[in-house]
C-alpha cells in the first residue's frame, strides 16, 4: 500500500534537470553524438537491441545515451517505445545458413568446409590497456582482404555448409523436423508466459534475456549443477537477409539485412530404450554481435530439455519456470528497484507490531520473574541463608585441608 508524496513535484522537475546535467557531464567536453555511439561502441548498442527486442541500432545508441550509458535502463526505454509501433506483419523464417558471415569458428572440427573464419574478435588479445587510444583523432585501421584478393563472399557461403549438418548427414546428431501443422510459434510480447512452455517459447524467452543471468546460469552447468558437457559445434556471427511475404505478390521480397550471431553447441546423450546414443542441441540467436550471449542461451536451452530427454532436472538451469520468470531484466529491475518508492504505511505497521511484540516479550519477563519470587518457601530470609552456606563451606574446606596436613607431617 502506498500513499502520496506530498509537495514533491518541485523536487521531480529538479530531479530531471540534474539527470539531464548529470548525463551531459563537463560541457568543456564535445557531446558524444549517436554516430559516435553507433559505430565506435557496437556491442553495447548489439545488447540493448538484443535485450530491447528492436533491431535498430540509431534508437538502441539514443537509448545508451539517454541513459547514460546504462544498458538495462535504455533496453527499458527500448522496449517502451516499441510498444507504440505499429505491427504489419511477419517476416518468413531468416535462413542463418545463407549469413554473409564476418565470423565462424567451429571447435568440433579443426579442418571444416569454408575453414575457420576468425573475424573481429578479442578471443586472441592480450587484455592489457591499450593506451595508445588515448591519442586524440582517427587512428589508422588496417582492413583484412581475402588472400587472393578477390571479394568471395558469394562463393565463401556456398562452401560453409553447417557442421551439425555434417553430424546430421551421418545421423549423430538429433534432427530437428518441423512439427506437423508447422504452428505459428507464441509471441511473448502480445502474449503472457504460460506453462508448459514450447521450446519456441523459452528460446524466445531467451533471445531477450538479461545476458549477465545467462552466463551465470550457463556457466552454473559447467561446474556440476548439471549433466552436460557441450561442444561449441559452430559459431556464425554476420548479416542475414530478411524477406516479407507480400501477398499481392506471391513470393517473399527481400526488405533489408540485420546483424546476428548464432550458436549452436552439441551435448552427449546416452540413449534410451526407444533411441540410440546421439548428440543433441542447444540453440541460441541473438541480435547484432554477441557471442557471449548466444553461447550462453545456447548452454541454458540444452540444460532446460533435460527433463524431456530423461536426463535428471534438479539443477536450477534445469528448473524451466524458475529460468523463464527470473530471466527478464526489466522485471527484475523493477521489482528491486521498487523497494525505493514510499512503503510508508506498511512501514509503521511493522513498526508497531515490533513495538507491541517487544513490549509482550518484557511484559511476559516481568512476570516470569514475579512467579519465581512467589515460588521461594515464605518466612526465608534468602539473603542472609546465601552467606552462611558459603561460610560453612569454606570451613569444611578448611579443616580437610588441616586433615591433609597433618598427615603429611
Amino acid at each position: 500500500m502506498y500513499v502520496a508524496v506530498k509537495g514533491g513535484e518541485r523536487a521531480i522537475l529538479n530531479s530531471y534537470r540534474m539527470v539531464d546535467a548529470y548525463r551531459r557531464g563537463d560541457s568543456s567536453v564535445p557531446e558524444l553524438t549517436l554516430a559516435q555511439i553507433r559505430e565506435q561502441m557496437p556491442l553495447a548498442v548489439s545488447r540493448v537491441m538484443a535485450e530491447g527486442s528492436l533491431y535498430d541500432p540509431h534508437l538502441a545508441a539514443l537509448a545508451l545515451k539517454q541513459a547514460a550509458g546504462d544498458q538495462i535502463e535504455a533496453v527499458f526505454l527500448l522496449r517502451a517505445y516499441r510498444t507504440t509501433l505499429a505491427r504489419f506483419g511477419y517476416t518468413v523464417p531468416l535462413d542463418t545458413g545463407a549469413m554473409r558471415l564476418r565470423r565462424r569458428i567451429s571447435s568440433t572440427f579443426k579442418d571444416v568446409p569454408g575453414g575457420q573464419v576468425l573475424g573481429p574478435t578479442y578471443d586472441y588479445t592480450q587484455r592489457l590497456l591499450d593506451f595508445s587510444l588515448e591519442a586524440e583523432g582517427a587512428r589508422h585501421v588496417a582492413v583484412a582482404t581475402p588472400a587472393n584478393g578477390v571479394d568471395n563472399e558469394a562463393e565463401e557461403i556456398q562452401t560453409m555448409p553447417r557442421v551439425t549438418d555434417l553430424l546430421q548427414a551421418d545421423e549423430l546428431v538429433e534432427a530437428e523436423p518441423i512439427p506437423p501443422g508447422d504452428p505459428a510459434p507464441s509471441d511473448l510480447t502480445r502474449e503472457p508466459l504460460a506453462f508448459p512452455a514450447s521450446r519456441a517459447a523459452r528460446l524466445q524467452n531467451l533471445a531477450r534475456a538479461d545476458e549477465g543471468f545467462l552466463l551465470s546460469m550457463g556457466y552454473s552447468t559447467q561446474r556440476g549443477y548439471g549433466n552436460s558437457h557441450p561442444f561449441a559445434a559452430e559459431i556464425r556471427y554476420g548479416l542475414a537477409q530478411v524477406e516479407l511475404f507480400v501477398e499481392e505478390l506471391g513470393f517473399a521480397v527481400t526488405i533489408g539485412e540485420i546483424e546476428l550471431t548464432e550458436c549452436q553447441m552439441i551435448n552427449d546423450f546416452a540413449g534410451n530404450a526407444e533411441e540410440a546414443p546421439r548428440f543433441t542441441r542447444g540453440y541460441g540467436l541473438v541480435f547484432g554481435y554477441n557471442e557471449r550471449k548466444a553461447m550462453s542461451m545456447a548452454l541454458v536451452d540444452r540444460a532446460m530439455r533435460a527433463a524431456e530427454l530423461g536426463e535428471a532436472a534438479d539443477n536450477p538451469a534445469n528448473d524451466i519456470e524458475f529460468m523463464l520468470y527470473h530471466s527478464d531484466n526489466v522485471e527484475a529491475s523493477g521489482f528491486v528497484q521498487h523497494l525505493k518508492l514510499p512503503h510508508y504505511v506498511d512501514f509503521q505497521t511493522n513498526l508497531e507490531l515490533l513495538r507491541r511484540l517487544r513490549a509482550q516479550r518484557q511484559a511476559a519477563g516481568q512476570a516470569a520473574g514475579q512467579a519465581a519470587g512467589q515460588a521461594a518457601e515464605p518466612g526465608t530470609d534468602t539473603r542472609a541463608a546465601a552467606p552462611a552456606a558459603s561460610a560453612a563451606q569454606c570451613g569444611g574446606a578448611a579443616s580437610q585441608c588441616q586433615r591433609q596436613e597433618e598427615s603429611v607431617a
